[in-house]
């Protein structure tokens, strides 16, 4: 089988877990390619994940690695051999591959925490908001283009219905509910919306008011993803021109714990609640 040309962020997740494992054992990708019989090239490309790796293979590795961690290994051999194509990849080629590979993220993860300050978390937002938001930047944005855009964004929301759904915290600051991305209308929808979704066992939403003090995360917008064992966890930050999925040890630390000194800034969900309705009705 040749080598993907465009492996998915999840693909290249796989390898490059592969790739921490070797070097945790102190071992080149050369030495690592000679102990399991094939070449410094499919190496390569399987630490990249531009190339496949079985069960079998994947577990010699780890066993070459004198990897202990049973869970570790067990999750990603789930990941090298899953055979499911998610919904989302009905949409490649019309979007964005990282739109794809974060709706990927989503339903794959155990539990989410996400923080925003100035804009709805995509997985609450009402299609009145979307479309306030991607027509203001873009005003003769393409009707068919724009409609998959919110098509997309409007199925990434089922993650959170669907059975066995993920845990979801969301952070919210008080300048995100209280500004009008759209009509005086499409407020009032979008917060009912935030409303309606916390009701769901899993979802928790969690205000943080301007009255907070010694809040000073305005410059941040992400979602700390959890994965199947902690390793696995990944932080998906939101840029102006795109969004970055990290992983590194040192930066699962930091961003875990900067959302914990955000949420200590945020009221309860019972309050937040109480404080989203106030809104509402002064609209």
């Amino acid at each position: 089988m040749p080598p993907r040309s465009n492996p998915t962020a999840r693909q290249e997740r796989l390898g490059a877990e592969l790739r921490k494992m070797r070097e945790r054992a102190g071992l080149t990708a050369r030495e690592a390619a000679k102990r399991l019989g094939v070449s410094p090239m499919q190496m390569s490309h399987m630490e990249v994940g531009r190339l496949g790796v079985s069960e079998e293979r994947l577990r010699a590795l780890a066993d070459q690695y004198h990897c202990g961690d049973a869970a570790l290994v067990n999750a990603l051999v789930a990941m090298a051999t899953e055979r499911v194509r998610g919904w989302w990849e009905e949409y490649r080629g019309t979007l964005a591959s990282t739109s794809l590979d974060l709706a990927a993220l989503e339903w794959h993860s155990t539990h989410m925490r996400s923080l925003q300050v100035v804009h709805i978390p995509g997985l609450l937002q009402v299609e009145p908001y979307m479309r306030a938001l991607f027509t203001y930047a873009r005003p003769t944005h393409a009707s068919e283009h724009l409609e998959a855009v919110i098509d997309f964004r409007l199925r990434r929301r089922e993650v959170l219905e669907r059975e066995d759904p993920p845990a979801f915290t969301a952070i919210i600051h008080e300048a995100a509910l209280l500004m009008k991305v759209g009509d005086r209308k499409a407020s009032r929808e979008q917060l009912d919306f935030i409303l309606e979704t916390s009701e769901l066992p899993n979802v928790t939403v969690r205000v943080v008011p301007f009255s907070a003090e010694g809040f000073a995360g305005m410059g941040y917008a992400m979602t700390y993803a959890a994965g199947p064992v902690p390793p696995l966890d990944t932080v998906q930050i939101d840029h102006v021109h795109g969004i970055d999925f990290l992983h590194a040890e040192a930066q699962l630390g930091y961003y875990r714990a900067l959302l914990s000194r955000v949420e200590a800034s945020a009221i309860s969900p019972e309050k937040s609640r109480d404080f989203i309705h106030r809104i509402a009705r002064e609209l």
